[in-house]
């Protein structure tokens, strides 16, 4: 091995630097940003889906501009079409996807061994690594998330059918963190990367080997923009950015606007994103008489999001169970204080220098939190301008994909000299 350059395979399903919603947009990123960092100091040879050859061609490479090497695993396009739009029908293709690809990675590990492996995406701790028993060099799984869900009080705030299907999900989770495969997973890890504080637990008996490490980070380039001016602007404009889906905890963004516009009669929430739950909330804005405080925006390129980010007062973000928040670290990047729930990835991306969790119980209690730390900001135009340069600090110091690629590299160091992972700095 060289002590320089160290052989590396990497599995990332989902991975293209621009993608679709076909390419599962999250995970993609995460896939795309980390391996371009491991490109950066080891020979990487990445297995991916056949669906990335679009966007990984060409866009992955050594400093001296050496191309990584790429693997594509397909299976029947049929089985694609047959499974895509099927209830768990992702699931099913992806393991056996992951057969294919471990298979692929066994054949290329006999031709010219690697000096150790890393599962990137899907990043689920529940799902397990096919590939990574069966290599025998050090192994890295993660960032992971899997073990947030629904706290059991906001389980109201879902329509029966979608609580149904939060708790259809725990249970399929649960069926498959008590498999041999996912045990076998976990054991033979050298360090778990985890991404928030759910899934940690859930992995606690591995907890020597855990580290913490977000699935989310910001762009260089998008750091280059100006923060916006300090100073009170007109109004006072909240934003969401993000699908409308049930888990994002929407109702409870109503709810706290409400409450708020009895001081700020004036407080516009703007929600810029599409999904199934936009009838049911402006049902329900409509019964809270708040109509005509939201606006609602349709999704925009992402450097359209930027500007109204810098363009906004606070982002107010109450999901329910992201297992990240990458329009977090973007908003904080932005300069945005952030109000969310003090749960899953947004509760450990934000903390009291540059925004306000509020913790998880009973619906009305929530909203009646969140319309307070609104308040508070709103009152405070100079405690918003601290919070947003805290936010983007912070963005910079800690969640620049390059920052992330060297403590990456510091956890191949340890993980091939046989030495347990040192857990860091939190996120």
């Amino acid at each position: 091995m060289s002590t320089l350059r160290p052989r590396v395979l990497a599995s990332a399903y989902a991975c293209h630097p621009r993608p679709a919603t076909a390419h599962f947009p999250g995970e993609a990123i995460l896939g795309w940003n980390l391996a371009r960092e491991i490109a950066a100091f080891a020979d990487l040879h990445l297995i991916t889906w056949g669906f990335n050859r679009d966007g990984l061609e060409g866009t992955l490479a050594a400093p001296d501009g050496r191309p990584a090497e790429v693997h594509y695993v397909d299976l029947p396009p049929r089985l694609h079409e047959v499974l895509r739009d099927r209830h768990l029908g992702t699931r099913v293709y992806y393991y056996l996807w992951q057969k294919a690809a471990a298979k692929a990675a066994r054949e290329l590990h006999r031709r010219r061994p690697f000096d150790l492996f890393h599962q990137i995406t899907f990043s689920n701790d529940w799902m397990p690594s096919y590939a990574a028993p069966s290599l025998p060099v050090p192994f890295v799984w993660g960032p992971v998330g899997g073990g947030q869900k629904v706290p059991r009080e906001l389980m109201p705030t879902l329509a029966r059918r979608d609580r149904r299907q939060e708790r259809s999900r725990v249970r399929l989770q649960n069926v498959w963190r008590a498999t041999p495969a996912r045990r076998r997973t976990a054991a033979k890890a050298s360090a778990i990367l985890v991404c928030n504080r759910e899934t940690e637990a859930v992995l606690s008996k591995w907890r020597e080997k855990i580290v913490p490490f977000p699935v989310n980070g910001i762009d260089r380039r998008d750091l280059a923009a100006e923060p916006p001016a300090p100073g009170r602007r007109d109004g006072f404009r909240l934003l969401y950015v993000g699908r409308f889906d049930p888990i994002k905890g929407l109702p409870l963004a109503l709810e706290a606007l409400g409450l708020l516009r009895e001081t700020a009669p004036g407080a516009v929430l703007e929600l810029v994103g599409e999904g199934p739950e936009k009838p049911r909330l402006e049902a329900l804005a409509a019964r809270l008489g708040v109509s005509d405080g939201l606006a609602w925006a349709p999704w925009s390129p992402r450097s359209e999001i930027f500007v109204k980010m810098r363009r906004s007062d606070v982002f107010l973000f109450p999901s329910l169970r992201d297992g990240g928040g990458a329009v977090v670290v973007e908003a904080m990047a932005c300069g945005l204080p952030v109000v969310c729930l003090d749960l899953a990835g947004p509760g450990l991306h934000v903390r009291d220098g540059w925004g306000v969790k509020v913790r998880p119980g009973r619906p009305g209690a929530v909203a009646a939190g969140l319309a307070a730390a609104l308040e508070k900001l709103r009152r405070d135009p100079g405690l918003r301008d601290r919070m947003g340069r805290e936010a983007r600090a912070r963005a910079e110091s800690f969640y620049e994909w390059g920052r992330l690629g060297e403590r990456l590299r510091a956890i191949y160091a340890d993980a091939l000299a046989g030495r347990p992972p040192r857990r860091e700095e939190r996120p």
